[in-house]
């Protein structure tokens, strides 16, 4: 009886071990998340007969896109009589916010957003009012953004719509479920958002080639 429990034991810390290795910042709680997740039942896929079906990576890109999808519309929605046309400009807002008035590529490339995209969503923001930019005291070839009253006013009041929508997509998880899937999701942020800027110029393959090394 001993012997099976130095075993488990032993056992156990090979996993903690391998754990700690890809998630040198995971909690002994986030362990044990994705110890259980890890051993679910999983589901077989198969496409029938003169079908295309994706493999499982390809049906977890569609699960998120679709969860995205959703999060745009209903958010979109929400957002109605707030005088933001659509979530991204709540994005923006919120990034000049938080980063105490950023330089207009921050603002822009922090929301994953084209530079021309970004830059005539802005402009239409000025002309509402919600936005103005000023020169920096320090670098007079640096114009940065800021918060009007009227936007830090449209923020506020938007942020509690957009706060319900995430409330509601997510109503049906437990606090460990939504913990757990910010755990599994969080490291490819993390790798895509630090090269998604010097990779906008560079082909697909030479980007794939890179990041499947």
């Amino acid at each position: 009886m001993e012997v099976i429990k130095i075993n488990k034991t032993v056992e156990l810390v090979k996993l903690w071990g391998a754990y700690e290795e890809k998630y040198p910042n995971g909690s002994i709680d986030d362990f044990c998340r994705h110890h259980l997740a890890a051993h679910k039942a999983t589901e077989k896929y198969g496409a029938p007969k003169g079908e295309l079906r994706p493999d499982i990576n390809g049906r977890l890109i569609i699960l998120l896109r679709r969860i995205g999808k959703f999060h745009m519309v209903y958010s979109n929605k929400a957002l109605e009589d707030t005088e933001l046309d659509q979530i991204e400009e709540f994005g923006i807002l919120v990034t000049i916010y938080n980063q105490k008035n950023p330089i207009k590529s921050e603002a822009i490339f922090n929301n994953i957003m084209e530079l021309s995209s970004g830059t005539n969503m802005l402009i239409r923001m000025k002309k509402r009012g919600l936005v103005s930019e000023y020169t920096d005291p320090d670098d007079k070839r640096v114009k940065r953004l800021k918060l009007t009253a009227k936007g830090e006013t449209v923020l506020i009041n938007a942020k509690d719509r957009v706060l319900k929508v995430a409330h509601m997509l997510v109503h049906d998880l437990t606090d460990d479920d939504k913990q757990l899937c910010m755990q599994l999701l969080n490291p490819i942020n993390e790798r895509f958002s630090d090269t998604f800027q010097k990779n906008r110029n560079r082909s697909f393959e030479e980007i794939y080639k890179e990041f499947m090394l």
